[in-house]
């Protein structure tokens, strides 16, 4: 009996050692899984995070990319406004020039003169014209005061009467030069030239 009694302890320890090994291999299986199943969470997370970085950096190296070529094209644009007016005040210029060279032009050169003397008011002055106007120039001083004279102003390009009163302390610029300027200041503003 003795040996019965061995043989069922020993039977009951590897029964008893059968189920712990069962019991641990299930907890091992099962920590295996969650194990496996949080290294699968970890890596999905680090894929999505690393995909999102990717996404960003090529996101924003786009966006600079964009923003340079648009930089760009803004400077394009804005070079060919400026060539642009350039061309139609150059064109503009020319035309009054040769304007500048007929008897109606004259005829204003005067009507413009007789404005700036009103201005003045008989005040000496001095008054500015073109060097190719100051023959007639001359001929118009008698609108001014006494006292004024005629000088020419090497900035007036196309022609007109610009004077000076010190006395009042003021400028009266009927120039086609200063008309021609607030032509491009409006032109500027208004032909819908714009740079985006």
């Amino acid at each position: 009996m003795p040996k019965n009694k061995t043989d069922n302890f020993l039977k009951a320890i590897k029964k008893y050692a059968g189920a712990q090994k069962k019991a641990m291999e299930g907890e091992v299986k099962q920590l295996k899984s969650e194990r496996l199943k949080e290294a699968e969470e970890k890596a999905k997370r680090d894929s999505e995070a690393l995909k999102k970085q990717k996404l960003n950096e090529v996101h924003n190296s786009q966006t600079a990319k964009l923003a340079t070529k648009t930089q760009e094209g803004q400077k394009q644009l804005y070079i060919a406004r400026a060539q642009m007016t350039e061309e139609v005040f150059k064109l503009a210029s020319d035309k009054l020039k040769a304007y500048a060279q007929t008897a109606e032009y004259r005829a204003k050169l005067g009507d413009s003169a007789k404005a700036v003397a009103e201005l003045f008011g008989g005040k000496d002055c001095i008054i500015y014209v073109n060097e190719r106007d100051i023959a007639e120039a001359e001929q118009f001083k008698s609108l001014f005061s006494a006292g004024s004279e005629v000088k020419a102003d090497k900035t007036i390009q196309i022609g007109g009467v610009k004077a000076y009163c010190e006395s009042m302390g003021i400028i009266a610029d009927e120039t086609l030069d200063s008309k021609l300027d607030l032509q491009r200041e409006w032109f500027v503003e208004n032909a819908e030239l714009s740079v985006l």
